[in-house]
């Protein structure tokens, strides 16, 4: 990692002189964060981190002036070229032809693993990790908020998963309980086989709200319970009908996932646990952790004073376990199944005092592992609605992005002959929704807006992808490359050094996502990038330039942004890549996607910088644009470009 070798020349020297070991210091050498302040240093050191007794009365000013004397005693070498204090920090600037040189060399040579392989890692033993993540319940729609669940999963087991560790992906349904002797009643009654082989889902709910609505009657309630009881007996034909409920909806949620670019490792469900929550029940018992009460429930106390003040239900009246009593028999399960390290459950943060029972009665049973389980809640999506205005389900809402950026797509463009029109828009636009749910911390509700989220411009997945395009087009263009042959003293502009001291953080907002879980900081640092990389393309243009000017800015930055931007498979982010061409088979580097259409008609949509800057040599250029071979060409200009909108070549 270009960033540790700096860390560790920075690390080496300061331990001369504080006689600390360099391997202590070199979590407390930080990577500045970009600054539209040109003249920023590189690294800095916090003084409170290595000072002794530095407690959090001590003087800004005393910092300082700490700050100031350790830099005195600090000497420039080949690798940093300036030393300077800051409030409370010592600041070192990186030789900015080694910065250069060193940054791209790194990138290029690790790829898509650029920033995992840091020494800020070296100390993070490979783990094997059980996450448990969107658990849909079957009878019921699957809801919005599931998608929250889903997709902050399969963040955490894609991060841990490029980190090194061992994952298993397991999806617990909501398969068991009364509201499938209401169900099986109610499929007696108002189903539809057709229609339950057609869209499981949504007749299973329908049938769900009709029986709830007949349940008021008493006779109802009697069959329900009846048909559950069948179920707990392992009646034939009552599991019949709930396996076909199960099965059919699990194909359901299997081509939804697919949808999302989400996969699991196994599928379980409460309905597997059944009979193990008896035996969790029995070792309470046997443990003397279940008591009865006067209404004959059974519960585990959780005082502190062993007084009943605070206690978990595990048992009904009737003897039969709870939802938590068959968590507790999951959990006992997957740690005799997987030997796990740590298992991370993923739920709303309505779950949270539920999950503190469940380890906290784990750990009364004596399983010291409880404390390595974890509960990553998150907060509410408010405000999300389809233009109909209907409560929102989740296969609305991907229906719903998918449409609107199907329209946002064809405002822009004069033909409907695209390749893949419906996929590219619901790549995108799912990265729309995942840019604007993952902003903010996991724990904090949010305010929805499809206005927002779908913007080309800002902080958006939009945009994000649109970048992510164009670097995709450069990597192509220059990916065999050699490093070697280009002249990296070229690279000294502000915006490529702010560039490549942006990709210096990549290793410590990955380990800083790595520890707390947030997917916040990837995707702020991905956006940041990719603001930046929209900035250094406008101002570091490659045509006109001198050819070993041109060269470090096509090969050396290009090349390296777009293979930094493989790191979308940390998120879950599905990338979008271009089909453009240039002249002799190159991407345009310049140009947003190309979308081929049918009958070899393609379309592109030039961004308006690139039309005004020059338009006969833009229009030149073109004539070599299109893939071969082609019918025809559509090119759209910003309107103000051209008298006429459209210019077929």
């Amino acid at each position: 990692m270009a960033a540790g070798s700096f860390r560790r020349s920075i690390a080496s020297q300061l331990s001369k002189v504080l006689d600390l070991p360099p391997e202590n210091l070199i979590k407390s050498i930080s990577a500045v964060p970009v600054s539209k302040k040109r003249h920023v240093a590189d690294f800095q050191l916090s003084i409170a981190s290595v000072i002794e007794n530095s407690s959090g009365d001590c003087l800004a000013q005393d910092l300082h002036l700490q700050a100031q004397q350790l830099a005195g005693r600090l000497k420039c070498d080949s690798v940093v070229s300036a030393i300077s204090a800051g409030p409370g920090t010592v600041n070192f600037t990186i030789n900015r032809e080694l910065l250069a040189k060193t940054v791209l060399q790194q990138v290029w040579k690790d790829g898509s693993e650029y920033g995992v392989k840091s020494e800020l890692f070296s100390t993070v033993p490979s783990q094997k990790a059980v996450i448990e993540f969107s658990s849909p319940n079957i009878a019921k729609k699957f809801h919005i908020g599931h998608l929250r669940s889903t997709i902050v999963g399969n963040f955490i087991a894609n991060l841990k998963v490029a980190l090194g560790h061992e994952v298993v992906r397991i999806n617990y349904l909501g398969d068991w309980g009364m509201q499938f002797g209401l169900l099986g009643v109610g499929f007696q009654s108002f189903g539809n086989k057709e229609k339950l082989k057609s869209s499981p889902l949504q007749h299973l709910f329908e049938v769900y709200v009709q029986i709830n609505k007949a349940a008021e009657n008493e006779n109802t309630k009697k069959l329900a319970k009846d048909f559950f009881r069948k179920l707990e007996e392992h009646d034939e034909q009552a599991l019949s009908i709930w396996k076909q409920f199960r099965d059919l909806s699990i194909e359901e949620y299997i081509r939804i996932y697919k949808r999302l670019g989400v996969h699991f490792d196994e599928y379980s469900g409460e309905s597997f646990y059944q009979e193990k929550a008896q035996e969790v029940l029995k070792m309470l018992e046997d443990k003397g952790l279940l008591q009865k009460t006067i209404k004959g429930t059974g519960v585990v106390d959780l005082s502190e004073k062993k007084d009943l003040s605070a206690v978990s239900t595990v048992m009904r009246s009737d003897g039969t376990s709870l939802y938590i009593t068959r968590d507790l028999a999951a959990a006992i399960d997957r740690m005799n199944k997987h030997s796990w390290d740590t298992m991370i459950y993923v739920t709303d943060k309505s779950q949270s005092n539920h999950f503190q029972h469940l380890f906290q009665i784990l750990k009364l049973m004596g399983y010291d592992w409880a404390e390595r389980c974890q509960h990553v809640s998150f907060g509410l999506v408010q405000g999300m609605k389809t233009r109909r205005g209907e409560v929102i389900f989740l296969e609305d809402v991907l229906n719903e992005v998918r449409s609107r950026m199907l329209q946002n797509m064809t405002a822009t463009k004069t033909t409907k002959e695209i390749q893949d029109p419906v996929e590219t828009a619901e790549k995108v636009g799912l990265a729309a929704l995942i840019v604007q749910d993952f902003r903010g911390l996991l724990a904090s509700d949010y305010q929805f807006s499809w206005d927002r989220a779908l913007q080309s411009r800002g902080d958006t997945g939009v945009f994000l992808q649109y970048t992510h395009a164009r670097l995709h087009s450069l990597e192509q263009m220059h990916g065999n490359a050699e490093l070697a042959d280009v002249n990296v003293a070229c690279l000294q502009e502000p915006d490529a050094i702010s560039v490549l001291q942006h990709l210096l953080r990549y290793d410590e907002v990955l380990y800083r996502s790595s520890q707390d879980l947030q997917p916040k900081h990837i995707v702020s640092y991905l956006l940041t990038l990719s603001h930046l990389a929209a900035v250094a393309h406008k101002t570091l243009p490659v045509k006109g330039s001198a050819p070993d000017v041109a060269q470090v800015r096509h090969s050396g930055l290009g090349g390296g942004l777009g293979r930094i931007h493989q790191g979308f498979s940390v998120s879950p982010l599905r990338e979008y890549e271009p089909a453009g061409r240039g002249a002799e088979g190159q991407a345009l580097p310049w140009a947003e996607p190309l979308w081929e259409g049918r009958d070899g008609c393609s379309q592109l949509c030039l961004p308006e910088r690139a039309a005004l800057l020059d338009p006969p040599k833009t229009q030149h250029s073109l004539r070599t644009a299109a893939p071969d071979p082609v019918k025809h060409l559509v090119v759209t200009f910003p309107s103000k470009c051209f008298k006429s909108k459209h210019l077929s070549i």
